[in-house]
């Protein structure tokens, strides 16, 4: 059996009995970083041995620890903090498990996402991106919208860069940031990404980063045409990238969107499906 057990995300009393049981009995612990964990596991006594399993290993472990579940032992996978599987290695070994028939069980606990949502309140509904990448304003344009609100993770090395982005997509909105949650130097501050910006900018940025902001616009509102030429404009992407964007947005074939644009004769521009 494999269990899939949530650890805290700071505070070492932030743990439910069960893991702590979970943790012990079984017969090896995968751990992200066995030298984090090794804190966790000495502070309650665990003396079950553990193994590496993180995103530069995990590919060419994934076998033998499928053989030690398939032969019955019990393994537990934890990750540096929180609950694993979100934004954390092991989702090819879960995957592999149930493709597999080995059964797996989860130990719930924190997640950082979940507890940044409980300090900020609300009832609206949610969607988690996980880490932002740095490849650019495109890659938000399904964010920017959602309706409802928008979760991710940040980095320290990049928080500023998302929250320029933000400042040129919609300077005019609030963005929710909670840092090192349960820790000694814990967090949370609000407002437009300008004010966040200059706040940032006057310290040394360090820790971990829940960016929480609402969704910003109904792509139905717009003409297609419209959408096309704001996404090129706004995100800085070109007309193919805009013509998919829009399809997707829009829940259209592109093919069928590219007729459509032609018929009307008020495309303005060329958009290759190529």
């Amino acid at each position: 059996m494999l269990y899939v057990v949530s650890t805290p995300i700071g505070n070492l009393k932030d743990i439910t009995f069960r893991a702590v049981e979970v943790l012990k009995s079984v017969d090896l612990i995968l751990a992200e970083d066995t030298r984090t964990s090794g804190v966790l596991l000495r502070h309650y006594d665990i003396e079950t041995r553990m193994l590496s399993f993180h995103m530069f290993n995990e590919r060419e472990r994934e076998e033998k620890v499928l053989e030690e579940l398939t032969s019955g032992k019990k393994i537990a996978l934890i990750s540096d903090a929180g609950t694993p599987g979100i934004c954390d290695p092991g989702a090819g070994l879960m995957r592999r498990c149930r493709e597999g028939g080995i059964k797996i069980e989860v130990v719930p606990g924190p997640c950082a996402a979940i507890a940044a949502l409980s300090l900020y309140g609300s009832e609206e509904r949610f969607q988690f991106v996980g880490f932002l990448e740095k490849k650019g304003k495109g890659q938000l344009i399904d964010i920017f919208y959602f309706q409802g609100l928008i979760i991710c993770y940040e980095t320290p090395h990049h928080l500023l860069t998302t929250l320029k982005w933000l400042d040129e997509l919609a300077p005019e909105k609030k963005i929710f940031i909670a840092r090192e949650l349960t820790k000694l130097y814990e967090e949370t501050l609000e407002g437009t990404a300008k004010e966040l910006i200059d706040h940032f900018q006057k310290k040394k940025i360090l820790g971990e980063y829940v960016l929480i902001f609402p969704g910003f616009e109904n792509p139905f509102d717009k003409t297609p045409r419209k959408l096309i030429c704001e996404l090129e404009e706004r995100f800085g992407v070109s007309s193919k990238e805009a013509l998919v964007a829009a399809a997707k947005l829009l829940n259209r074939p592109k093919r069928e969107l590219y007729d459509d644009l032609h018929r009307s004769g008020t495309e303005g521009r060329s958009h290759s499906t190529d």
